[in-house]
């Protein structure tokens, strides 16, 4: 088992953040796994809680009260201290750490933030080289800036419950907070940026990375379709990802995951189908014209699938390069023989929650690689960081 404690391997440097420092003001989501991407690549965080603590200490499953499942694979990589904003003696403690801070993060509202002293104006006037990053819920100039925000709401308003919905009978959530990890990475991949940027102006400042734009950026890449072009050619959304039969393919005895891509892959899949003819159906011989039959293409697939079992068609793909997998459930994904053979998963012992799985950060740096060096901090009300 990996030690709470553990260290990078021998012989490697040690994080490409190290003496990073960044004072953590997030809770729930979105801020802790930002700031734990920045742990695990070597950043010190200090985790600053309310005197109620991080919402999702909370939440199930849970061993011991304080410390649910979601908090503790939010929050390695940090300490924790418990700091009360309404308290003054408190809420100075927490400007001189962020005054003496390379980084601050947080995810309060930006009028919170302003009532507090903490805002971006104030602290980089007493910090000039903090990078100061907020994720919000909505960007600041526009009607929605100070509106509170969490994951459900951004899916409804960013369009991606639509998304989801285009061939249900109701309105779906992503079964996932997506929102907060997209937001979360994006906050993650713009402060070492910011850092960068640092090192060679010699200044800091400050990043906004609001959810709802986050959002819809994210699902507008391939969605935005017709509308990319001015005026408008259609309407918005990518057809392919979009068609009611893009869906896993039920087998004699389960299901397939299948995407023929390339002209190469549908000639490939029309042979081990036992179709050749279809290779050259003038509806299907190149991507322009599938692009325009998606729908009829995909019902074909998914009748010729049922026809055999899973076993079987795994057995017939493994001779091409057509992309394929079989649809598993997340409780097997421990076992998976590549997940197991690149150490993905760790066996920790955490010091009050006793051995717990935990994921690896999956970003591999040859020289400066990730680490868990410590687990996620008890709840304690005391002024000072604790260890984890």
């Amino acid at each position: 088992m990996v030690s709470p404690h553990a260290t990078n391997v021998t012989g490697m440097r040690s994080g490409a953040l190290e003496g990073i420092r960044v004072i953590d003001v997030t809770s729930v989501g979105m801020g802790p796994f930002a700031t734990q991407f920045l742990g695990d690549m070597g950043a010190e965080v200090i985790k600053v809680e309310s005197p109620q603590g991080d919402v999702f200490r909370h939440t199930q499953p849970t061993k011991s009260a304080g410390m649910g499942a979601a908090f503790l694979n939010l929050n390695r990589n940090k300490s924790s201290v418990v700091l009360d904003l309404k308290v003054a003696q408190d809420l100075a403690k927490l400007k001189t750490m962020v005054d003496d801070a390379d980084v601050f993060v947080s995810n309060l509202r930006p009028s919170v933030l302003k009532r507090y002293g903490l805002d971006a104006k104030t602290r980089l006037a007493a910090n000039s080289r903090l990078i100061h990053c907020v994720g919000m819920g909505y960007g600041q100039g526009g009607p929605y800036a100070d509106l509170p925000a969490y994951d459900d709401i951004i899916q409804a308003r960013c369009g991606l419950v639509d998304l989801q919905s285009r061939h249900s009978e109701q309105p779906q959530y992503v079964n996932t907070i997506i929102a907060d990890k997209v937001t979360g990475l994006t906050m993650a991949a713009a402060i070492p940026v910011a850092l960068y940027e640092r090192e060679q102006s010699g200044h800091g400042q400050a990043i906004e990375v609001p959810m709802f734009e986050t959002m819809v950026a994210f699902s507008l890449v391939e969605h935005l379709g017709h509308h990319t072009y001015r005026p408008p050619t259609g309407s918005m959304g990518y057809e392919r990802v979009l068609s009611p039969n893009r869906k896993p393919y039920a087998t004699r005895d389960g299901f397939l995951s299948l995407l023929p891509y390339t002209d190469a892959h549908w000639q490939a899949f029309f042979e081990v189908a036992e179709a050749p003819e279809l290779a050259h159906d003038p509806r299907f011989v190149r991507t322009t014209v599938r692009a325009l039959h998606y729908n009829a293409l995909y019902a074909l697939v998914a009748e010729k699938v049922e026809t055999q079992t899973t076993a079987e068609w795994l057995a017939r793909l493994a001779t091409t390069t057509i992309p394929h997998a079989p649809v598993i459930t997340l409780d097997t994904l421990p076992q998976d023989p590549h997940l197991v053979a690149t150490g993905f998963f760790q066996e920790v012992d955490h010091p009050t929650e006793g051995p717990l799985l935990a994921v690896s950060n999956p970003v591999k740096f040859s020289r400066t690689p990730a680490s868990i060096r410590c687990l996620a901090p008890e709840f304690k009300d005391k002024e000072s960081p604790q260890d984890a």
